[in-house]
């Protein structure tokens, strides 16, 4: 195998400030738009809901928007297992003219505490909270939600019907969830955004295919007719509530959110049936998306430079060792093994999700059924690719010198490599989670694109984010010795850079062709391949850029260290980081129950403890080596203080 060729110092720096400026230029771009240049303050809401849980929202002003001018509003509120940047595109373009927007985060989402799905998801104490401001006219507040946050805004709208006066639902419907049934006069003047590759059909409008919707039963009662619903047609009045239309954007259910279509015609709608809306020529959020996506590869470029410099410092240079010559895989053995790992992390992606959380049921412990699901699947692909590495080293691999050294489990002291690796990559992580704090700050975004995005947490998700740790660990434990030892020969003539490429796309290639067969059926004017996990289907899409991220990072590390441990951690954080705080939680983590109680007072106590005994271990040693260097006879008033610097003998310069 080639030498890695290290960069020098001057080059690292040059990386590192290249990703500081990416994270800075590109949330900058993201904060104008999301202003719309200044004019419009987006401010960061906390209020207590009907559970007493904490709510969070964004709340978006128009300039000129006052108590003694007050403005149309509308509450717009994301989907399931997403947040409240996930109503970007619709709450940029409402303020832009002229409505006072609250994007909410759903109960159990985002900042905002609680259990998923409880007390209306949150939607009835935002819509009280957003009724009670002077800023907003009372008579003139619009409903807007996408997936499950349509049955957010429709609970709202039943608990306080005379709060609002229009909806608009993305890839929604009435009578799903805990939302209630809708019919010709509630909710009042709707507008139904529906995708024409929609995946919850069978979910929302009880029909198989999204093509029929418009032919069936509940969709039809809903509008007042027994006849196909015609799309861009007003069914009943708006002036007396009762209006009800159906638009169908060229698109999926996710891709509404992210689709100048839908954002049209959610304006339109609102022009129709609110007063008091200004005009803008175009949609500009989309270039909010391109800056947020821009800090976001900054971020990840950061981790590189980041992680090489450290190493050259004198708290983490411990860790370096040379790398064994590669004994694994080459040619088609390689090839062999690669695809067999990619079909079986498509092979079991859906079954071993959905029996996950029927095993680990919602707790204190494991709050997150998703984050579960996803959890259950990467052990079981650890455990079958474990087996099979040890097949593979039995019959292969030990009679080619395999070993713990060659296969970068081990060095001359092992424990203190993989402690001083987990610090490694906690402090690279760290630094990434600074620097999305930062962006925070400044400009009041996060790190994201469609789907895929990196969300600060709260004390309680942070707890959260420990528990997930540790089987995401094992994971990419198991993952990173399989592609530094089977899958790295001293044959190849292939260079860090394309060995980072080739393992990126091999770890992501599985998931990316489950997605695309998938979808094949779907966009060609049937249903998904799998029809019966639409959910499931839509969050395998985050995980074809992250397990690519996954397999740059432990190459990058590996052959920087020697080592597979720092880019096994420091790519299991990533992971538990993107689950966990982009996830809904089922399970109020805020409760001391018997799991919080542990992972908050128990776990800190021993870690106090621990702490405390390695200060005094280390002094200890630090003792003895002074007395060790003492001459034997010296007279103990004669001996150096521990850290004194002899003065120089005469004659020798100092």
């Amino acid at each position: 195998m080639t030498t890695p060729r290290k960069p020098g110092t001057s080059r690292l720096w040059a990386l590192l400030l290249v990703s500081l400026a990416l994270v800075l230029g590109g949330g900058g771009l993201a904060a104008a738009i999301q202003t719309d240049g200044g004019d419009v303050t987006v401010s960061d809401l906390r209020f207590t809901g009907n559970g007493g849980q904490t709510l969070s929202a964004l709340l978006y002003v128009p300039d000129g928007v006052s108590a003694e001018a007050p403005a149309p509003a509308v509450l717009a509120v994301h989907g399931y297992i997403n947040s409240r940047e996930t109503q970007d595109a619709f709450a940029i373009e409402l303020a832009r003219r002229g409505y006072v927007v609250m994007a909410l985060d759903q109960s159990g989402h985002g900042f905002s505490g609680g259990a998923a799905f409880a007390n209306g998801y949150g939607g009835p104490a935002a819509l009280a909270y957003l009724h009670s401001l002077d800023i907003v006219d009372p008579d003139n507040i619009g409903l807007e939600g996408h997936s499950m946050g349509g049955w957010t805004v429709l609970s709202a709208a039943a608990a306080y019907p005379d709060y609002y006066r229009s909806v608009v639902l993305q890839g929604s419907s009435t009578g799903s969830g805990v939302a209630p049934e809708g019919s010709t006069e509630f909710p009042k003047n709707m507008a139904l955004v529906y995708g024409s590759w929609e995946e919850f059909s069978l979910l929302m409008w009880e029909t198989p295919e999204p093509d029929q919707v418009q032919a069936g039963q509940k969709m039809q009662s809903v509008f007042g007719t027994d006849e196909p619903v015609e799309t861009g047609r007003v069914y009943g009045s708006i002036d007396d509530g009762t209006a009800r239309v159906v638009y169908r954007p060229t698109n999926t259910h996710p891709g509404l959110t992210f689709d100048p279509v839908a954002v049209g015609h959610t304006i339109d709608w609102f022009d129709q049936t609110l007063d008091g809306g200004q005009s803008a020529s175009g949609q500009i959020w989309w270039l909010k998306e391109i800056g947020t996506l821009v800090a976001f590869l900054g971020g990840i470029l950061f981790l590189f430079p980041c992680g090489a410099l450290l190493l050259r410092t004198r708290a983490f240079g411990g860790v370096v060792t040379e790398p064994a010559p590669g004994i694994g895989l080459r040619g088609l053995p390689w090839w062999g093994a690669s695809l067999l790992g990619a079909v079986l992390s498509a092979v079991t992606f859906f079954p071993l999700q959905i029996w996950g959380p029927e095993w680990v049921t919602a707790s204190a412990w494991f709050p997150q059924t998703i984050t579960t699901g996803v959890a259950f699947w990467a052990l079981a692909n650890a455990v079958i690719s474990a087996v099979l590495f040890a097949v593979w080293h039995l019959t292969q691999g030990r009679r080619s010198g395999g070993n713990a050294r060659t296969y970068g489990l081990a060095t001359g002291s092992t424990a203190r490599t993989v402690g001083r690796s987990a610090g490694l990559a906690a402090t690279i992580a760290l630094g990434l989670y600074g620097l999305l704090a930062l962006s925070d700050w400044l400009f009041l975004t996060d790190f994201r694109f469609y789907v895929w995005n990196l969300h600060l947490m709260d004390a309680e998700r942070f707890r959260v984010f420990l528990v997930y740790l540790v089987p995401f660990t094992a994971f990419t434990l198991v993952v990173a010795t399989v592609l530094h030892a089977q899958l790295r020969s001293s044959e190849s003539r292939w260079g860090t850079g394309r060995r980072m490429v080739l393992n990126g796309l091999m770890l992501a290639l599985g998931v990316l062709v489950l997605t695309v067969v998938n979808y094949i059926p779907l966009l060609a004017g049937g249903n998904l391949w799998v029809d019966t996990q639409p959910l499931l289907s839509i969050v395998a899409y985050q995980f074809v850029p992250l397990l690519f991220v996954i397999g740059l990072l432990l190459t990058w590390f590996a052959e920087r260290t020697g080592t597979i441990y720092t880019g096994a951690f420091l790519s299991a954080i990533l992971i538990s980081w993107n689950n966990v705080a982009g996830t809904a939680n089922q399970y109020d983590v805020g409760s001391w129950d018997t799991g919080s109680w542990f992972l908050r007072v128990v776990l800190p106590l021993f870690l106090a403890a621990g702490l405390a005994v390695a200060a005094v271990l280390r002094t200890r040693r630090s003792r003895g080596r002074d007395q060790a260097a003492v001459p034997s006879g010296t007279a103990a008033d004669e001996r150096p203080l521990a850290g004194a610097t002899a003065a120089p003998r005469g004659g020798e310069r100092s």
